[in-house]
C-alpha cells in the first residue's frame, strides 16, 4: 500500500493566494461572531493555519451547533451522514 502524502495534499491552487492578496486578513475576520443555528459558508483562508479545516470542506455549507473557545462547531450535511467539524471564525462566513 502506499504511504499517505498528508493533511495538505493537492492542495496547492486551493490553498495559495494570488500576489496582490497575500498576507494576513485585517484583524476584524478573527473576531467575527455568528448566532447559534446560522448557515455558513466555509471559505479556507490560506495564510492562517490555525482552525483550518481539511480542503474536503472549501465551499460547503454548514450550521454553527455551538461556539467552542474561540472557534465554532459547524455541522456540514456529507454522505452517509453529517459532519461535525471545529473551524475559526477566519475560515467561515455566513452564508446568504
Amino acid at each position: 500500500m502506499t504511504r499517505n502524502k498528508g493533511y495538505r495534499n493537492k492542495s496547492r491552487s486551493l490553498l495559495t493566494k494570488a500576489p496582490r492578496e497575500s498576507g494576513l486578513p485585517p484583524p476584524s475576520a478573527f473576531i467575527k461572531e455568528f448566532e447559534v443555528g446560522s448557515k455558513v459558508v466555509i471559505d479556507i483562508e490560506p495564510s492562517v493555519q490555525k482552525g483550518m479545516p481539511h480542503r474536503r470542506y472549501q465551499g460547503k455549507i454548514g450550521t454553527i451547533v455551538e461556539k467552542r473557545g474561540r472557534a465554532y462547531v459547524v455541522k456540514v450535511p456529507m454522505e452517509p451522514e453529517d459532519r461535525v467539524i471545529v473551524v475559526r471564525p477566519v475560515h467561515i462566513k455566513p452564508f446568504g
